[in-house]
């Protein structure tokens, strides 16, 4: 009776597979891909959509790892800046609304509108106050919303009626003591503002200078900005159509060269000793698409912008090899 009593419990005795009531079960496995059944709309998609840009960077250790799908082609050193904004645009895209970049830099911006034309139903333009502006600022949303009035009309026009970019000038007299882009850039710093908040800065010479930059920092900049080196200034917040954008001068040659090296090709666009324009690189005073870092030895390709401190840039256009294994380089150089 006891040997029966047994063999009646073992047989009766739930197994571990089995231990889940089935509703439970079924719970449960429908649990790990109930996620997929979330409309797109839906907070929980957006938030699994997000997973793929800032958060799953920052799990990876802040963009170590080579970027993959929209963020592909991206430089490491931009990945976390470029998936914040790519989420900044997809938020405005599902609201049907408007959202904008502070000012970015030339590489920054471009690497933000090429992943978001990856996108869809999302477009980002950019606006820096006048049409060759190197610093902009992106107004992004879906491309509908952008052609409205409310849209990007509204972000490019006047401050003072919705525009998203301000003009501060500063005048002064500067006969007597210069003062350069890295002057102004300095003084308006030094007032207590990130760079973000500056667009391009057009010096006037002995006038004084005109500055881009927010409608927040123009009001801000206005009591604050009171000198640039040792001259007295007054910043006075002004519309966009007093805005005096100098002229382009450029000069387009070309040049052969043994390698495509930075040292090489900078010397080449720059006019002077490969010696010295190493120096010059050591000393980090050249960057390669508005990046530092650049050494020496770095190669550059068609494309790439070559800027030395205080000399402007150069680009470097079509490039072809010779019969002789030398490098052929269209240079073209904004002074």
């Amino acid at each position: 009776a006891i040997k029966a009593a047994r063999e009646h419990r073992t047989s009766s005795s739930p197994s571990s597979s089995s231990s889940t009531p089935p509703l439970l079960r079924a719970q449960s496995s429908s649990s790990s891909s109930s996620s997929s059944q979330w409309p797109l709309h839906h907070p929980q998609q957006q938030q699994r959509r997000g997973l793929t840009t800032t958060a799953a960077l920052k799990s990876k250790g802040g963009g170590g790892a080579s970027p993959s799908g929209i963020l592909s082609g991206v430089h490491p050193e931009s990945v976390a800046d470029v998936a914040r904004i790519v989420d900044k645009a997809q938020a405005a895209a599902d609201k049907w609304g408007v959202d904008y970049t502070e000012f970015l830099d030339p590489a920054l911006a471009d690497a933000c509108l090429m992943c978001v034309g990856r996108m869809a139903d999302v477009e980002a333009r950019a606006w820096g106050g006048f049409e060759r502006a190197e610093r902009v600022r992106l107004v992004m949303g879906r491309p509908e919303v952008l052609d409205s009035d409310e849209g990007f009309a509204k972000a490019a026009g006047d401050w003072e009626s919705g525009g998203i970019v301000a003009l501060l000038q500063i005048e002064g007299n500067f006969l007597f003591d210069k003062a350069d882009h890295r002057d102004f850039l300095g003084a308006a710093v030094g007032s207590g503002i990130e760079r973000d908040r500056l667009g391009d800065i057009l010096v006037q010479g002995e006038k004084g200078a005109q500055i881009l930059t927010t409608p927040e920092m123009a009001r801000f900049l206005s009591t604050t900005f009171t000198s640039v080196r040792s001259v007295p200034v007054r910043a006075v917040p002004s519309p966009l159509s007093e805005l005096r954008v100098p002229v382009a001068r450029v000069d387009t040659f070309s040049s052969v060269e043994a390698s495509m090296r930075l040292d090489a090709v900078a010397s080449a666009g720059f006019k002077m000793s490969r010696s010295k324009m190493a120096d010059l690189i050591d000393s980090g005073h050249v960057k390669v698409n508005w990046r530092e870092g650049a050494k020496t030895k770095t190669q550059v390709e068609s494309g790439d912008i070559i800027s030395l401190r205080g000399k402007g840039r150069v680009e470097v256009g079509e490039v072809s090899e010779t019969k002789k294994g030398r490098f052929n380089i269209d240079l073209t150089r904004f002074l």
